[in-house]
């Protein structure tokens, strides 16, 4: 069968209209591309190489300059999976830091909240609800952050210094505002993408799949397929040598810096 022939007039426009849609999306790429790509980042390892000589070698047990360090970290719990997953990290001895978030979650189970404390995790700061910090201005920001701030304190005794922004959504007013408030942020190097699948075994594999040393592992524990997929995580890292340790241990002996950006 002859192919139909399309007359040159109407080729020429409907080239026309693929071109311009194509220069829209790669200009949206390149958009997302500079704000995840282009951030001005710092890895555990330099945070550690900046530490003076004087620093004390060890953050607890663990020394990340010689041991292969990693840690696991929990996005916008507390949630009715916590208490599971608290049980599993004390059976298996592993730290973790938690980005909480305010509303629905620090609010609803603040008994939570004091537990993941008083079992040596480190109790972070994900906003009060969850918005896009990108889109808010300087004292939205600051409402979004402080809220959280103020009820962990309330509960632990402890005021958080570290923060995630959701999405990872940040900006120099976000960085403005952290240092004002003498907060760091914190990113991630390994995500399971496990807000997009309740698979607990594809959980683990994504995870293991990307884990290297000064690994920041980004998991959920508000998703059903999450915390079913930490003891299998856990044995198959450790097997490899791991070292499961809190973001403030990964930095160690430097310290998270207000206003910085640590992945």
């Amino acid at each position: 069968m002859p192919f139909p022939i399309i007359p040159f007039k109407k080729m020429k426009k409907s080239w026309a209209w693929l071109s311009a849609a194509a220069v829209l999306v790669a200009a949206a790429s390149l958009v997302a591309f500079t704000q995840y790509v282009r951030l001005d980042t710092t890895s555990p390892s330099a945070a550690r190489a900046r530490a003076t000589s004087a620093a004390q070698a060890r953050f607890g047990s663990v020394d990340c300059r010689e041991a292969k360090c990693v840690a696991l970290t929990f996005d916008a719990g507390p949630s009715e999976h916590s208490a599971r997953l608290l049980d599993i990290l004390k059976e298996e001895k592993v730290p973790a830091t938690f980005f909480l978030l305010g509303k629905r979650h620090i609010e609803k189970y603040p008994e939570l909240v004091e537990r993941m404390a008083d079992e040596g995790h480190e109790v972070a700061n994900h906003t009060w609800d969850h918005e896009r910090l990108t889109d808010l201005d300087a004292d939205e920001i600051r409402e979004e952050i402080e809220r959280p701030n103020k009820e962990i304190e309330r509960i632990t005794g402890r005021r958080p210094t570290l923060m995630r922004p959701p999405q990872g959504r940040t900006n120099d007013t976000v960085h403005d505002v952290c240092r004002e408030l003498g907060m760091s942020e914190v990113l991630w190097s390994v995500t399971a993408k496990d807000y997009k699948t309740n698979d607990s075994k594809l959980i683990e594999q994504r995870v293991l799949d990307q884990t290297d040393r000064d690994g920041i592992i980004l998991l959920h524990d508000i998703y059903d397929g999450t915390v079913p997929a930490v003891p299998g995580i856990i044995d198959a890292l450790k097997k490899r040598g791991f070292v499961f340790v809190t973001v403030p241990q990964l930095l160690a002996p430097g310290k998270a810096e207000p206003g910085k950006v640590y992945r």
